[in-house]
């Protein structure tokens, strides 16, 4: 007598969450304005505009940027906003910081718009490992959104799981 095998994750109400599956396409790049300081150090303004205003901005065309100084320089925050005003058209999104910072914010913003009726008092587990560069923040943030709302949730795999969350009852 052979027992038939029965998948019992896949019987389940267990749903994944992989948030490789959200992650939108589009080059990520790093603008370092260091080439458009004097000496590397300051920020002379007249200069600053000049390169701002000559620069081909349609090269950012769907592109996610992070801006930053890589030097040690005092940078004045219209700096930033005069860069913003001439890519705004063009980038798909617009950081101050580095890579990570733009990623974390990125995000940020899927996982604020991630509708969570699916969810709702559902046994939830999150995917762990991906081939794309999901930050860590990233996965606190989506937990900080099911908690109110899942039954459970757990990390890694339907196989091999980490616990972390059970709603009392």
């Amino acid at each position: 007598m052979s027992e038939k095998l029965v998948n019992r994750v896949a019987n389940s109400q267990l749903i994944n969450i992989d948030l490789e599956d959200f992650y939108p396409e589009g080059e990520r790049v790093l603008f370092d304005i260091k080439e458009w300081l004097f000496a590397e150090q300051i920020l002379k303004e007249k200069d600053f505009r000049k390169s701002v205003k000559d620069l081909n901005w349609e090269t950012y065309q769907n592109k996610f940027v992070a801006l930053t100084c890589s030097v040690d320089a005092i940078i004045p925050s219209w700096a930033y906003l005069l860069i913003s005003v001439e890519l705004s058209p063009f980038a798909k999104k617009i950081v101050v910081g580095n890579l990570e910072t733009l990623e974390t914010s990125i995000f940020q913003e899927i996982i604020d718009r991630l509708p969570v009726k699916n969810y709702i008092n559902k046994p939830v587990i999150i995917k762990g490992c991906s081939n794309k560069p999901i930050p860590e923040t990233a996965y606190t943030q989506l937990i900080s959104k099911l908690l109110p709302i899942a039954r459970s949730i757990m990390y890694g795999e339907a196989c091999s799981n980490v616990p972390l969350f059970k709603k009392q009852v």
